[in-house]
């Protein structure tokens, strides 16, 4: 049953697979009680926008979910699609974006089209499974760097100029904008300054900076202020955009390559009017609305501000993404996920071995422009009293049941 699936008879239902019920918000309900969440990627809380609500449902109404039917290379291409893809291209500061059915296959199909068996991928270890999975479909080599070590990245470059200079390959980077379990950032800035020395197309997954980095959301490279020299710019619908879908985009030459030979979206039905319309309107409001990215970094820098001068560890977070890190067994992490849930009323999500080190309990909190600073000073609160409780001893190693 492999790491996780090892515990589903204890866990199914409650830890993993939980079904949050009612309207998406700060508050939902769990199991017939109301709970303060910090699991849901709604960043800028569009989820309920009322604008975005009447949007969905106006767009399902006209065309249904059926429409358009077929993939877009065959019969599904509608000049929505294309208007939606020129305008994420001009948000992003590209010459071309592409849509992607879903993020997480989108990204596998985009590396596997990039590279064959002449060329070599560099990436950070730290790589999400998409990514990883996405570099199982290479036949070519690989190298990784450990995460955000410039100096290792040097060597797996120096590494891999030497194999392609044989094999007359080409050198595909990547990294993450935002590190979804950690929040800290990428070195793009450094990344990039290595392109003076080697010769590499970089390819930056963004998932949760689309929408929440930058001075105007348009991401992390954005943030740093190297999108010039981001060639391949990765963002999804389903973090900031609180929807489904998501692009990549980057040199019109490349995007264009990239329509004619990512097998995911030539042999996939196009994303179904409904949702184009509904990112249209999401984008429109990521736009021209600052104000949700202005509240959520607000409630951001106050709980992460908070949680540090209680004394918890949220590591090196530089994003809205917050961990709280603790030291603890598989069963003291039910037992204080337990606790949080029942007796505090607070829903967030635990996260242990395999996805981090034996022996470390990360509580990732995700900060939504639909939290008040009431839900900070409490949760605050809440989890102050539960480190002590762990260091106390209160909490046993034997699995919460549930």
């Amino acid at each position: 049953m492999g790491p996780l699936g090892q515990y589903a008879d204890q866990t199914e239902g409650y830890f993993m697979f939980p079904k949050l019920e009612g309207e998406i918000g700060n508050r939902m309900v769990f199991r017939g009680k109301e709970r303060l969440v910090w699991s849901l990627n709604n960043y800028l809380g569009l989820a309920n926008h009322p604008e975005v609500r009447k949007t969905d449902a106006e767009a399902a109404a006209k065309y249904g979910m059926a429409y358009p039917m077929g993939a877009r290379m065959m019969s599904g291409q509608t000049d929505y699609h294309e208007q939606l893809e020129r305008e994420l291209a001009a948000f992003v500061s590209r010459e071309s974006a592409y849509l992607l059915n879903y993020g997480y296959q989108g990204m596998i199909s985009i590396i596997n089209s990039l590279v064959d068996r002449n060329d070599v991928i560099v990436y950070d270890s730290e790589a999400h499974a998409c990514i990883i999975d996405g570099m199982r479909l290479h036949f070519g080599k690989r190298f990784v760097y450990p995460h955000n070590n410039i100096e290792n990245l040097e060597t797996q470059l120096k590494r891999a100029k030497k194999m392609t200079s044989e094999t007359g390959g080409g050198i595909l980077v990547i990294t993450e904008g935002v590190y979804g379990m950690s929040g800290d950032l990428g070195k793009l800035k450094e990344i990039v300054a290595l392109k003076k020395k080697y010769p590499f197309r970089l390819l930056v997954d963004d998932a949760h900076g689309f929408g929440t980095m930058g001075p105007t959301g348009a991401g992390t490279d954005e943030y740093f202020g190297v999108q010039k020299d981001v060639d391949l710019y990765f963002g999804t619908f389903a973090k900031s955009m609180a929807g489904i879908g998501g692009f990549i985009a980057g040199e019109k030459r490349v995007i264009k390559y990239l329509m004619y030979n990512m097998r995911s979206q030539i042999f996939a039905k196009s994303l179904p009017m409904p949702m184009v319309l509904g990112a249209l309107k999401r984008l429109e409001l990521l736009r021209n609305q600052p104000e949700h990215r202005e509240k959520l970094w607000n409630i951001v820098r106050a709980l992460q501000n908070g949680l540090r001068n209680a004394g918890l560890d949220i590591g090196n977070t530089e994003s809205p993404v917050t961990p709280v890190m603790l030291n603890g067994s598989v069963g003291e992490a039910t037992q204080i996920t337990f606790d949080l849930r029942e007796n505090y009323n607070i829903f967030c999500s635990i996260v242990t071995y395999p996805v981090v080190p034996k022996g470390v309990i990360l509580l990732r909190l995700i900060p939504t422009a639909v939290h008040t600073l009431e839900d900070v000073e409490y949760t605050i609160r809440a989890f102050k009293e539960v480190k002590e409780k762990l260091d106390g001893k209160v909490y046993t190693a034997e699995m919460a049941e549930v």
